[in-house]
């Protein structure tokens, strides 16, 4: 506690997707006088080339407290572990002297377990943001990794919720909240209209076209980390696909995992060559403009976890290519295929014309946030030690739903 016993509340933010999955957590924190919010921001969310998320969170009234700059270059599986370490090194010398009473690491990410261990060996609380859930690559042994260093869980599905239990961790400290990412999208099912000048205000490379009136397609692929030798080659498939169905696309650039230089190599290979006449890229923006996106779009093509999670709330038809959400628990929404142009290409053409899906719950209906913020700000701090012994045996799970 500070000086006025306020919780001091310290949130790592490490990259685009934590920052959408966080927001509205933060604002719920910033509103409470109980708390005093902390934001630390390090690797990608620094970096022009990854959209430099870090403005993004200014813009939205965030003080930034602390800056960790992490990231070494190359995309690589080396670089990657070297980033982890640096990031660990620093986020140990941030918390400090900061002294937070808990620290908040969010999801899956290499840098979310740098955050995790720097914590746990420091004796801080731990509270972690999607734990539980299972996609089928690298991101599970991460995720699960910080699950068992940490002291809190804000679980985002039912199905999350009693994946955490079976570990072994105790009931009292798994909150089932919901996914602070359905929050935002909730809000932009609101208001979905994209603003006229939608080329103009976001900026980025490639075609444009009458996005009021024109279909389009959305495209998110990111590299798998186990899978990084393939990157290029992956990438390459689900070009040819939309190349070939010559629709519009706007394509946003992957994240700064193993393999993405190869992933954004492809793209620029394809656009020098001219194979891509019909697709705009960006960087970033805004999270409800984005959602805005999405609704507005035909179908969004690639393997990110948007189109399992949020895209399932707001239904829109989702073709997820390859392992890397493969597992996750997910709405009718999604078609899976191979890297193979041909079944993408086929899969893109029946979600088109299928047209939205039903809303699903399975992730949240809108008030994560002011969950998360509330155990934040309320729960007891304790430990893992501290908390009694706990058998998963023992303990009841129910199906997931």
């Amino acid at each position: 506690m500070n000086g006025n016993g306020r919780r001091k509340v310290c949130v790592v933010v490490t990259a685009r997707p934590s920052y959408a999955r966080v927001r509205t957590a933060l604002q719920a924190l910033r509103a409470r006088n109980d708390v005093e919010l902390q934001i630390i921001a390090t690797a990608s969310t620094l970096l022009h080339r990854y959209g430099e998320v870090v403005q993004v969170m200014e813009a939205d009234g965030f003080d930034i407290t602390w800056r960790i700059h992490s990231i070494l270059e190359g995309e690589n599986l080396v670089t990657q572990a070297k980033s982890t370490a640096l990031g660990l090194n620093e986020t140990a010398t941030a918390l400090e002297n900061l002294k937070p009473d808990v620290v908040v690491s969010i999801a899956d990410r290499f840098e979310t377990i740098a955050t995790a261990i720097a914590a746990s060996y420091m004796n801080i609380p731990l509270a972690h943001i999607q734990g539980g859930e299972v996609t089928g690559n690298i991101d599970d042994r991460v995720r699960h990794a910080v699950t068992k260093l940490a002291d809190l869980h804000l679980v985002a599905s039912p199905g999350a919720r009693d994946y955490v239990i079976s570990m072994g961790e105790h009931p009292d400290s798994v909150h089932l909240t919901g996914c602070p990412s359905i929050d935002i999208a909730a809000r932009a099912k609101e208001n979905p209209q994209l603003p006229e000048d939608f080329f103009q205000r976001f900026g980025g490379v490639g075609a444009e076209f009458d996005i009021h009136r024109e279909d389009f397609i959305v495209v998110m692929q990111h590299p798998v980390t186990t899978e990084y030798e393939q990157a290029f080659e992956q990438a390459e498939a689900t070009l040819q696909a939309v190349s070939e169905l010559g629709v519009h696309a706007l394509w946003f650039w992957p994240n700064v995992d193993a393999g993405a230089d190869a992933t954004s190599k492809a793209i620029r290979t394809w656009r020098e060559q001219g194979r891509l006449e019909k697709v705009h890229f960006f960087r970033n923006m805004p999270p409800e403009d984005f959602y805005r996106v999405l609704m507005q779009s035909k179908c969004i093509v690639g393997n990110s976890s948007v189109a399992i999670r949020e895209c399932s709330f707001l239904g829109v038809p989702a073709v997820n290519i390859g392992n890397r959400q493969i597992s996750r628990e997910r709405g009718p929404n999604v078609i899976d295929v191979p890297h193979d142009a041909g079944a993408i290409a086929q899969a893109i053409r029946k979600q088109m014309l299928h047209g939205p899906y039903p809303s699903s719950g399975i992730y949240g209906q809108g008030d994560a946030g002011e969950r998360i913020a509330r155990v934040l700000a309320e729960e007891p701090l304790l430990l893992k030690h501290q908390r009694p012994l706990h058998d998963p045996r023992k303990v009841a799970i129910s199906p997931a739903q």
